[in-house]
């Protein structure tokens, strides 16, 4: 782990698309040697699959919400039951 990377407890969403933001900066500014850009890229990329596995739970949570509110809506008689979304 580098110095600006965060333990997994420490780690959020909103701390990790900041250092993704960073790290886009310091590649952009064309001052990173090469292994300073690898370890960049190597933490990005960490970063990015961390930050997919957050918006991924965060959507099956919201679609599991969705599908209670249906089913409440349904067992309440379902006349103001709007039409489940396509698959």
């Amino acid at each position: 782990m580098t110095a600006g990377e965060e333990t997994p407890e420490q780690l959020t969403y909103e701390r990790a698309s900041a250092r993704i933001e960073e790290i886009i900066r310091r590649l952009d500014s064309g001052d990173a040697g090469l292994r300073e850009t690898l370890e960049l890229v190597a933490e990005g990329r960490r970063l990015v699959e961390f930050c997919a596995g957050e918006l991924e739970a965060v959507g099956k949570g919201l679609e599991e919400l969705r599908l209670e509110e249906l089913v409440a809506r349904l067992e309440r008689g379902g006349a103001d039951a709007p039409e489940p979304p396509p698959a």
